[in-house]
């Protein structure tokens, strides 16, 4: 039967997500790079981009510009099923940020540690506001 929540795993994952969110905010990229699975398997969807495999992701990261980075979380929830798989999602704004984001990670316990293989990053449009999109007639 697969044990849901194991408070030891549990502890273990939320100490990897919050070095993972120090290391964001700080644009600690060293960290950022180690924290996710060095496969080309790994995956993250951001606000712009979609990486697929380690090297895309580590390139991403190392020429992001370190502005505007701060942000507080909300309704963070972490999920481990067994001892080696879970998941994290959070909810994120930016001070003065017009929209609020939400983040979600999946985690797999690898032979190094705890390892995000899959991440996606979104805006959450209130209701009723949309985002224009560029034309595309001439």
């Amino acid at each position: 039967m697969l044990e849901i929540n194991i408070p030891a795993v549990v502890a273990e994952v939320t100490a990897a997500f919050e070095r993972y969110e120090k290391a964001l905010v700080t644009n600690d990229v060293a960290t950022l790079d180690a924290i996710f699975w060095r496969s080309p398997h790994s995956l993250r969807f951001g606000i712009n981009e979609n990486l697929y495999g380690y090297d895309a992701i580590a390139n991403f990261r190392g020429n992001r510009p370190p502005i505007n980075l701060a942000r507080a979380l909300m309704n963070t929830t972490i999920t481990t099923y067994g001892r080696d798989f879970a998941t994290a999602n959070t909810e994120f704004q930016r001070p003065g940020a017009p929209l609020s984001g939400r983040q979600s990670h999946v985690w797999v316990r690898t032979d190094e540690g705890w390892r995000i293989v899959a991440a996606h990053v979104s805006l959450l449009i209130p209701p009723g506001q949309t985002i224009s999109q560029p034309s595309t007639r001439p």
